[in-house]
């Protein structure tokens, strides 16, 4: 038995790293998703709509694409994850995006200021829906869809 067909239901709190590899190729095709909405953002939904009305767009229908992608691996999925590894996979995937995020915008020459006020709620953007979407997805999909 691999620790896909492992019974996990007694050990709530049990990680099995083997079981984490799955999710970071969802997180990658996620990535590559975020990369395409941003172009169509940039492109298409900027131009037509505005600024701030196509961030907020874009933003939605992000979490849209990853609140689908997450739902349908979970419904696929054989594996049965751990409350642990359902919070891990979360965390993990809002770890990589926001220092993706990072990275990206140093690679570019744009000041952490400018990267960090992406997340200013109170400035009114909206970006901060994308990271706790991530978070939460996991432990909602992961519990919802397999039980």
């Amino acid at each position: 038995m691999g620790p896909e067909a492992t019974s996990v239901a007694g050990d709530s709190w049990l990680v099995r790293p083997a079981v984490l590899l799955a999710p970071l190729g969802v997180w990658l095709a996620m990535a590559v998703l975020a990369v395409a909405n941003g172009v169509v953002r940039e492109l298409v939904v900027i131009p037509r709509v505005g600024e701030y009305p196509g961030h907020v767009l874009s933003t939605l229908l992000l979490v849209g694409a990853i609140l689908a992608v997450s739902a349908a691996y979970f419904w696929s999925t054989g594996t049965t994850y751990t409350d642990l590894e359902l919070v891990a996979v979360g965390a993990g995937w809002t770890l990589l995006t926001v220092g993706f995020e990072f990275l990206v915008g140093y690679a570019e020459g744009t000041p952490v200021s400018v990267t960090l006020g992406q997340y200013d709620v109170f400035a009114g953007q909206v970006w901060i829906l994308v990271p706790v979407t991530l978070l939460v997805a996991p432990s909602l999909f992961g519990r919802v869809l397999t039980a």
